[in-house]
Order: structure tokens, then sequence, then C-alpha cells
């Protein structure tokens, strides 16, 4: 994965450092480290099922590739464009890896300590205008617009639902982030641990096997509750099977 190659050098060189310190404390816990919020989460929203459609009755119906983009994304920056973005009734949807965003609120779990290429900010935000949690909250990121796809022409903005699915488990999010206009294959640190995939945004995350079904003209209201996700996917799932 492109942060993956470049985290396994950094990793090496910090071992040194890394045994130095007490048995208490994390390469992360430093002095540098900016002070953390806990994300934060309605009893609702933790209380929340991810439905009752499948993931092998979705997978069945992304079987097959009809392209809409124009060109092909490369999963790393190391990699050759290998994947299609897919059109469908309803929906477009793309198969690839899986590399953890942490971009948005300061968190515990996401900050500049935890990931040497965080940003507190991401390009959709929450109805009080802050910044998205990437530790709180399932969120997708789509690449930038480019000749290669747009994602906005197909039907697919901020807020919009999302099925990602993952060792035949399906996570419910929104589109949160966009990221460079030729990868694809990121997802944030919430969604990464609801599907069983390390959330370590300097080291974890999906070599393969992930597949994002994004819903055209769908929105989740209000973006940061994962509630709302659940429920308008639910539904969007059952038409998206109905409708292919």
């Amino acid at each position: 994965m492109r942060r993956r190659l470049f985290a396994a050098l950094l990793i090496t060189a910090a071992a040194p450092f890394a045994a130095a310190l007490p048995a208490s404390a994390s390469p992360h816990e430093t002095a540098a480290t900016p002070r953390a919020q806990q994300p934060q989460q309605s009893q609702q929203d933790r209380k929340v099922q991810e439905g009752s459609v499948s993931a092998v009755d979705l997978l069945a119906k992304v079987s097959s590739c009809s392209q809409i983009s124009s060109g092909k994304y490369r999963t790393d920056e190391e990699t050759s464009a290998t994947v299609p973005v897919c059109g469908k009734n309803g929906a477009v949807f793309w198969k690839a890896d899986m590399d953890v965003d942490c971009d948005g609120q300061v968190t515990s779990q996401c900050n500049d300590g935890t990931d040497p290429w965080f940003q507190d900010d991401t390009a959709f935000h929450q109805s009080d205008g802050k910044a998205l949690s990437a530790a709180a909250l399932p969120y997708v990121v789509v690449p930038s617009s480019s000749s290669i796809w747009d994602y906005s022409s197909a039907g697919i903005k901020g807020g919009g639902v999302v099925a990602v699915i993952y060792d035949n488990k399906v996570e419910y999010a929104v589109v949160g982030d966009t990221g460079p206009d030729e990868i694809i294959g990121e997802a944030s640190y919430s969604t990464a641990k609801s599907l069983g995939i390390d959330p370590d945004p300097e080291t974890g995350g999906a070599e393969s096997g992930v597949t994002y079904i994004l819903f055209k003209n769908s929105k989740a209201s209000p973006i940061e509750s994962h509630s709302a996700a659940v429920t308008s996917g639910e539904s969007l799932a059952k038409q998206f099977i109905a409708a292919n």
C-alpha cells in the first residue's frame, strides 16, 4: 500500500527509539502529541446494527463491471493503474485496497503523533461546521475530480451513503473526504476498525478485497450520524439489489 511501504521504513528507523521507551509507553506518546479529544458518538449510534442485507447478496450484483471512468486508478503510488469505477443502476462501485484515513478532528487515535500524514480537516464537514472525526465516523475517501472521473457528475456527493464490504461484512459509511486524483481505495479509521481491518493509519489497512458501493444521489443527514447512514444504507441496499 502507498502508505505502508513508507511506513515500514519509518518503523525500522524508529526501532532503537522504541526500544528505549518504558514498557508502558508507545512511540506515539511524546510531548509533541497534541491533546486528544475522544470520539463522540451518541448512545443511539453505538447500538446501531449494520442491517440485514448480506455481503453475499451485494457482491453478487457487482460481479461484473461496466466501466464509467475514462481511465483506471492506482491503489498506491507505486502500483500500476488497474481499478476502474463501474456503474450500476442506482450506484457506482470499485474494488480496491483500503488505506486508512485519519484526517479530521484530533482524537487519541488520529493526530500528528499517530499519523505522519495527518491533516486536521476533511473535504466535507459536520452540520456544526467542524471537520469529520475519522476515529468516530465511518467514512470513505473518493478521488478528487479529474479527467479520469468526476464523482459529482455521477451523483456522488459529500454525505452520500456507501456500503463497504470486506471479509463477508458490510459497513455503511458516508462520503467524507477526497484524496489524490489518480489513487483509489481509502476509508476512515472507524471504517477499517468496524470491518476488522487494522486501523493504524501508519501500518494498517487491507492490501485488497474491499468493495465500495456508493449509492447515487443519496445523503445521510446529518453527515456525522452513523445511525442515519445505516438506516438509509439498509434501504438503499435493498433497492440496489432489486434494481440490478
